[in-house]
């Protein structure tokens, strides 16, 4: 008895952690991490029916070493790779107060660090979010972190390092040397060209499901699989092997496909494995 208790518990564990990264994310924190072009949106997602402020900031710092980004307890980052040389940063700086002016001056009162880490302080975290969309030149270093908010990262190539509790990972034509992971979160990695350009792709979530899309004739050692999840794909060689039930009989591939290459490698412990070919339509 007190082992099915003990069991029960770690599941509704699981299930309560899952459903607490889905509501702490916030509307605004789901746009950064799917690259949403309403960047900044006016989303008042507070719980208690506060009156809600924002303010879009931009500047622009020299580009070079490695480009830090800490959004804090509430917020996501975005970073697109593009051809310059400098380093543009829009921090969307939203607050709350219990009237329209105490928002503003909640507002007024976070400052933006863009010293060293890129940041936000503020007197009172827990009463505003600061979610970051910057973009850096292709061939960049970055260090992200968030722990309510998602992060995505296109276009960019280079050692790219990030780590989120709660929030969804979007990667986007990226390459170089690729690590990271979310708790609470789902992984969606789109793949192009032929094969992976630098050392290798490793991206891990606890609770979330995985979605790669990548072209039919892609080059690489690839890891995925899942724990608890289902598991489907369009992509010839990773086809896993059903029953004569229909279900799946392992759920975790490890193939070197078309050849083979670098490795890359997607998981996930709660939630399903999509692989999708771009050449099938289905993404």
């Amino acid at each position: 008895m007190s082992r099915s208790v003990s069991i029960l518990g770690r599941v509704l564990f699981v299930l309560a952690a899952f459903l607490i990264g889905v509501v702490a994310a916030g509307a605004q924190d789901k746009a950064v991490a799917k690259g949403n072009s309403n960047f900044c949106s006016d989303n008042n997602w507070s719980s208690d029916n506060k009156e809600s402020a924002r303010d879009l900031r931009e500047m622009e710092v020299a580009g070079g070493g490695v480009i830090s980004v800490d959004a804090g307890k509430n917020g996501g980052v975005s970073v697109r790779g593009e051809n310059r040389n400098t380093v543009l940063i829009r921090a969307c700086v939203q607050a709350w107060g219990p009237t329209a002016d105490a928002a503003r001056a909640a507002v007024q009162s976070v400052k933006i660090n863009t010293g060293g880490t890129i940041s936000a302080e503020g007197p009172d975290e827990s009463n505003y979010s600061v979610s970051f969309e910057i973009r850096v030149p292709r061939n960049s270093d970055v260090n992200l972190k968030a722990h309510n908010g998602g992060i995505s990262i296109s276009n960019v190539d280079g050692n790219l390092q990030f780590a989120t509790v709660n929030g969804g990972v979007h990667l986007d034509t990226v390459a170089g040397d690729v690590k990271g992971r979310t708790t609470n979160g789902g992984v969606n990695v789109v793949l192009a060209g032929n094969t992976w350009k630098g050392s290798g792709l490793d991206v891990q979530t606890d609770n979330g499901g995985v979605h790669i899309t990548m072209p039919d004739n892609y080059a690489a050692n690839l890891e995925t699989g899942t724990v608890n999840g289902g598991f489907s794909s369009d992509v010839a060689g990773l086809i896993v092997e059903k029953d004569e039930r229909g279900r799946v009989r392992n759920k975790n591939v490890n193939a070197a496909i078309n050849g083979g290459g670098a490795p890359i490698k997607v998981t996930t412990t709660n939630g399903g494995v999509h692989i999708s070919s771009t050449a099938s339509g289905k993404m």
